[in-house]
């Protein structure tokens, strides 16, 4: 018994050199749904499935708070603890329109730090994507910051 954990413990401690991996990166090392990979969001409202579980970042130019999405119940998000923000289309660069395929929550106390937001403002977050209803992405902005702020008109 105590040859058989010997040699499984040399096993994985090899298979950990090889790979470059230390044992306090497998420790700390995020799982592939935890991976940040910037996104287009374009791409992603043409291929949601594609975004599914998957951990994202965006920038973008920030709309409004909105409160679309919320409460439906195949992808519940309660109005209660969460408001949706909207970014602007990018592909759209004479006036302003939402990108509404697009249903991101972030819970309202954080919400309510960005109230002076305006839109055009460029934003980052990320978040997990966390279902596809109706064909749209609809994702939990986990982190948010604020990248550059445009002049009140």
């Amino acid at each position: 018994m105590k040859e058989t954990i010997k040699l499984l413990t040399i096993t994985a401690a090899a298979g950990l050199i090889i790979t470059g991996v230390s044992f306090a990166d497998t420790a700390t090392a995020p799982s592939a749904v935890e991976q940040v990979n910037y996104v287009n969001s374009l791409d992603m409202v043409a291929s949601p499935n594609r975004y599914l579980d998957k951990f994202v970042t965006i920038k973008g130019k920030f709309d409004k708070f909105s409160t679309l999405g919320l409460d439906y119940a195949p992808a519940m998000r309660s109005s209660e603890n969460y408001i949706t923000f909207l970014i602007q289309r990018p592909d759209i660069t004479d006036h302003n329109i939402p990108l509404s395929e697009l249903k991101i929550f972030i819970k309202r106390t954080v919400a309510e730090k960005y109230i002076e937001l305006n839109a055009g403002d460029e934003i980052e977050f990320s978040g997990k994507v966390f279902s596809t209803a109706l064909g749209d992405v609809w994702m939990d902005a986990e982190t948010f910051k604020v990248l550059s702020k445009e002049p009140k008109k």
